[in-house]
């Protein structure tokens, strides 16, 4: 089975984005290997119920794939709190949504910080493939991996934003088994309201993750999005409009429990 073809990290759809509107401020981080495109559809739907909106490309992403071996995980969560920080300067209200790894930053962010509202999306407490936890051993025998060409995805996504690297450096993979690992044994300080959103499809983390995230938080408020026959990058799926309205709705009834 061929690869995915080769990125251009030019298109407008793949450049960080900062969409000012009301008082409620919310972050979207994108996934492993990913850009700010996969975000890019729910910022618009957010944008047009009137949230701020700050999409990001995390260190090492959207460049080209060896950019990201000189970046660890404290590196993405750096980033990604540096950008939360700078939304609550601005707003009264700050939320996190995060795609995959995105999701798994979302979860440390709001175990680690006050945060209004938490959304992660296609979040892995583990993955499926069963090498992934060995990355480690295997960096400094095996430099990259390169993601499998995959026919469903192409024809479940809006192949305009699927934009991302074609593979991964082996040793990433260790920085992001670190993240998980972190996140999971951080679940219990997340006390924010909160959406999982999760597809029985999604080929490529746990399948137990989404209900070992809700078992896991302290949030009185906490809801589950499952959704059917989409892949992991569900945001881009046919999916986004649904995902969309279920996070506007969190978003709002965050807002009146802290008192808007």
């Amino acid at each position: 089975m061929s690869g995915r073809p080769e990125v251009d990290f030019t298109a407008p759809e793949a450049q960080p984005f900062l969409f000012r509107g009301g008082d409620h401020g919310v972050l979207l981080v994108h996934g492993f290997t990913g850009s700010v495109a996969h975000m890019r559809l729910l910022g618009e739907h957010l944008r047009d119920a009137g949230f701020t909106v700050q999409g990001i490309n995390l260190p090492g992403h959207a460049t080209r794939l060896e950019d990201m071996r000189g970046c660890t995980g404290q590196d993405w969560l750096r980033a990604a709190r540096e950008s939360l920080d700078a939304l609550w300067r601005e707003c009264r209200y700050v939320s996190v949504a995060g795609l995959s790894m995105g999701g798994v930053l979302t979860l440390l962010l709001a175990a680690q910080t006050e945060v209004t509202a938490a959304i992660p999306i296609s979040a892995p407490m583990g993955v499926q493939n069963r090498l992934m936890p060995f990355a480690g051993l295997a960096a400094p025998f095996v430099r990259e991996v390169r993601w499998r060409g995959d026919e469903h995805r192409q024809t479940c996504l809006e192949q305009r934003y699927d934009l991302g690297y074609t593979g991964f450096p082996t040793r990433s993979a260790a920085e992001l088994n670190r993240l998980m690992k972190q996140a999971r044994r951080s679940l219990s300080a997340v006390t924010c309201p909160l959406l999982v959103v999760q597809s029985h499809a999604d080929e490529t983390i746990a399948p137990a993750s989404a209900d070992i995230i809700m078992q896991g938080v302290s949030s009185r408020v906490k809801r589950t999005l499952w959704l059917n026959d989409v892949p992991h990058v569900c945001t881009i799926s046919r999916e986004h409009p649904r995902i969309a309205a279920e996070m506007i709705r969190l978003l709002r009834d965050a807002e009146r429990l802290n008192g808007k």
